[in-house]
This record gives C-alpha cells, structure tokens and sequence, in this order.
C-alpha cells in the first residue's frame, strides 16, 4: 500500500499522475522552525517527520512524505493565509530571485528504511507592478502556497525565469525523484 502523508490537494493531485493507487492521511508533525535553522534542513526534517508520524498505523506501507520551504536571502517564508500578508510577500519579492526547497522522503514503514531528496527551484519574479500583484491575487487567491502564487496556474506570468531539474516541485512533490525513491522500493514506475 502506498500512503501520501499530506493533506495537500496539491501533491495528491501530483501523486495520481503516476496512475498507482495510494491513500492520503494527514500526517501529525509540529512544522515549527527551530531556532538557527537553515532552510534545507528544515524542509528535509518535516518531510522525514511527516512520513515517519505514519510508520505506527501503516507498518506494511511505503509512506511519502513531503515539504516545501520558501527562502528569500535565506529567510523562510510561509504560506501568506491572508491577501494582505500574500501582497506583502509578493511586493517583497519581486524583482528578486527565490529559492524553493521541496523536501521528500520515502519510508518503507516494514524496514525502516527511507529514501530522502530535496529539490532546489530558483525562481526570479519579474519587477512586478502593485496594480499587477493586485490583479493576480484577485484572480488566483494563492493564499495556501508558499510564496503567495501557483506557477501551475496563472502564477508563471509572475516569472522572469525558472530554474529547476524537477518542474513538479515547484508545485510541491518532485515527482522525477519519487519515482526513483518508489523504483528502490519494488514499485513499478511505469
């Protein structure tokens, strides 16, 4: 049994791609920051975290866990919740480049043994307008996504240039890197 320890329709979306059949449990991990810590360390320890919550009620599955941190000059920023806060983050941003860091990691809950990547996406924002960030807020009400935009979605025309080695990530699951992890494992993909 393969389970997706997220809660996000988002990745759910991403995983059904791959045409194999998996559950989707909300996972139990405190995803505070901790004091000091770096962005990709971050992101690397929920995504282990939010897989291994799952280990005790699915001991014969391979269990996914993922995460997505936000950096801008190595300060993490949240999902924005409000327009205020996603125009505030989205005026902050332009112009400038972005770092995406999206966590993943594979367990196999019966060996305990886990297959773990992050992906790095760089995104330069163009030198946004305020009448521009206002519009396309409006329009998409990115206010669950990191970043405050959905590059899946009217939030490429945000861009300037996107650099990644997995678009998919960008969106919240590295599917070029899950299916590696899933291949380790015995699942066939394709």
């Amino acid at each position: 049994m393969l389970v997706l320890g997220s809660t996000s329709k988002y990745r759910a979306d991403l995983l059904a791609r791959l045409g194999l059949p998996f559950d989707t449990v909300g996972p139990d991990c405190d995803e505070t920051p901790r004091e000091g810590e770096k962005p990709r360390d971050l992101v690397l320890r929920l995504a282990k975290n939010k897989a291994a919550s799952l280990k005790k009620d699915h001991p014969q599955s391979i269990i996914i866990g993922s995460d997505q941190v936000c950096s801008l000059k190595g300060q993490v920023l949240g999902k924005p919740g409000t327009v205020e806060c996603a125009v505030k983050q989205l005026r902050t941003m332009r112009g400038q480049s972005i770092v995406f860091y999206t966590g993943l990691s594979v367990l196999n809950a019966a060996s305990g043994e886990t297959r773990d990547f992050i992906d790095e996406t760089v995104v330069l924002l163009r030198d946004l307008s305020d009448a521009e960030i206002d519009r396309y807020i409006s329009a998409e009400m990115p206010l669950d996504c990191a970043g405050s935009f959905m590059v899946e979605k009217l939030g490429i025309s945000l861009f300037d240039r996107v650099e990644s080695n997995d678009p998919t990530a960008l969106i919240g699951l590295p599917l070029i890197a899950l299916c590696k992890g899933l291949r380790h494992f015995g699942i066939r993909v394709p």
